[in-house]
């Protein structure tokens, strides 16, 4: 039996690759939508305390979007949500929309300036 992977923030921004905002060809962490993620032991998760059950955790995302009317929002938290669902290591994960600091094209990373062809 193989150990469980180790759940950073890096493990969830790379699993967070595969979820793409509908309206650009670029993922959201790339396109510089995922502000912050925090991971934290859940407590309170079916198992927890018993010896052999391997401990699991809560996911919190600061996501933004690219305007304050993006309709895709609703799509957006529901990849991300199901991408994570993947990890049998994960109880919730909460996505919250945040819009201090407003996203602007400067929070594009290199890898998602190449894929959209910015530079």
């Amino acid at each position: 039996m193989q150990p469980a992977m180790q759940l950073t923030e890096t493990t969830i921004r790379e699993a967070l690759r595969d979820c793409y905002d509908p309206e650009v060809p670029c993922n959201i962490v790339d396109l510089g939508l995922v502000y912050q993620v925090d991971v934290a032991p859940d407590p309170d998760a079916p198992g927890a305390g018993i010896p052999g059950v391997p401990q699991k955790h809560r996911v919190h995302i600061d996501l933004t979007l690219t305007s304050k009317g993006c309709p895709a929002h609703t799509q957006i938290i529901a990849q991300i949500e199901n991408r994570l669902f993947a990890f049998p290591t994960i109880s919730k994960t909460d996505v919250a929309l945040v819009w201090q600091p407003m996203w602007t094209p400067q929070r594009i990373s290199p890898e998602g300036r190449k894929l959209l062809g910015i530079e």
